[in-house]
């Protein structure tokens, strides 16, 4: 099961009456915004954000969850999965991977990977290669980089070019 979380201890954001009210509820719980579930011993885990679910004709696909995916593939280094727009679907997800050295592993190769192991609605729409994953200091995944090179349609340079 998952949950988000919302926690009592805020009375709201300073000279920002908009963002209080998306933000605390009535009851005057903040919802985080984050995902994340409860196992058998009552632990919690966080695995997400909800401003980060992709949203596919009404579904909700975690990126995630993708990129745990792509990175037990034995020639991928690093993944991210990102929305991109879509006429029909509103979002569809996209992954940039950066592939181990030496590896030859093509967008078809990756798609059929993630078709086996998920539903219909997170396979993903789009592979682009790159060298590199732009992330945080801490290590965060950079999403809003990823989403400004899809919209600017120069996903990464010279290595965007998907190898069917």
């Amino acid at each position: 099961m998952i949950v988000t979380l919302a926690c009592e201890i805020s009375t709201g954001y300073l000279n920002d009456l908009e963002a209080t009210k998306n933000t605390i509820d009535k009851d005057g719980w903040l919802h985080t915004g984050d995902i994340g579930y409860v196992d058998d011993d009552d632990e919690i885990f966080i695995v997400d954000r909800l401003k980060e679910i992709i949203k596919y004709k009404g579904f909700q696909v975690p990126p995630a969850e993708l990129e745990a995916l792509l990175i037990t593939h034995p020639e991928i280094k690093d993944a991210a999965v990102v929305p991109m727009k879509d006429e029909l679907a509103g979002e569809v997800p996209v992954a940039f991977i950066v592939r181990i050295e030496g590896s030859v592993i093509s967008e078809n190769d990756i798609k059929q990977f993630v078709a086996k192991e998920v539903v219909f609605y997170k396979r993903l729409n789009k592979i682009f290669f790159a060298d590199s994953i732009p992330k945080s200091p801490s290590g965060k995944i950079l999403r809003k980089d990823l989403r400004a090179k899809l919209a600017a349609e120069v996903p990464t340079g010279d290595k965007t070019q998907s190898k069917n």
